[in-house]
């Protein structure tokens, strides 16, 4: 369902667990910047009205999963961190043509946040299948749920907007660039992603 080119080693899970509270942080912070990225797409095109429509119930919940996180980290006695670059993301965001037309960015926008959910979900499934905390399992099979439904809304507010013929071909673009992002960011155990 997620087409990612190149799946996430599996004992990136391992890496993960032996500093879960660095995972935690690192996740609390993505779940806010996906709020964010949310909110500025809204900000950016309150024309589109479909887009508004579908991403305003999501800020709430991506609001409310920052939330939870912290809920998680509280119970194990863990505290909020600070913020560090999310290189992942910064380096999809390198890809968003320049120049040219506000319509092309807004596609790479809303594929790029396809990408992160994309991402998210797999790695969300990861943990759900494989961390030893049950309650961090339950957690994450919850999340995972959600970040696939997110995925397919940013994927079909970009068929709103544009062909199919279109979102196709650049979407496969961006998922040849996401692959080689993914194989050349160094394994980290403080970051999701």
């Amino acid at each position: 369902m997620l087409h990612l080119k190149l799946p996430t080693d599996p004992r990136w899970v391992n890496v993960a667990e032996k500093s879960i509270d660095e995972i935690l942080t690192d996740h609390a912070y993505c779940e806010q910047k996906a709020a964010s990225s949310c909110i500025s797409l809204i900000v950016e095109n309150p024309d589109k009205e479909k887009l508004v429509e579908v991403l305003t119930p999501v800020v709430a919940e991506e609001w409310s999963h920052f939330e939870r996180v912290l809920e998680e980290m509280k119970k194990r006695g863990y505290k909020l961190g600070k913020q560090r670059t999310d290189e992942y993301v910064v380096a999809l965001q390198k890809h968003i043509k320049k120049g040219g037309s506000y319509e092309d960015r807004f596609l790479d926008k809303l594929l790029i946040c396809a990408l992160i959910e994309a991402r998210s979900c797999e790695r969300f499934k990861l943990l759900w299948q494989n961390i030893k905390d049950q309650e961090l399992s339950k957690f994450y099979y919850e999340l995972m749920v959600s970040e696939a439904g997110h995925y397919v809304n940013f994927i079909d507010l970009a068929k709103t907007y544009f062909t199919e013929e279109k979102v196709n071909s650049r979407w496969q673009e961006f998922l040849d660039i996401e692959a080689d992002i993914i194989n050349s960011l160094e394994w980290r155990s403080d970051r999701m992603h």
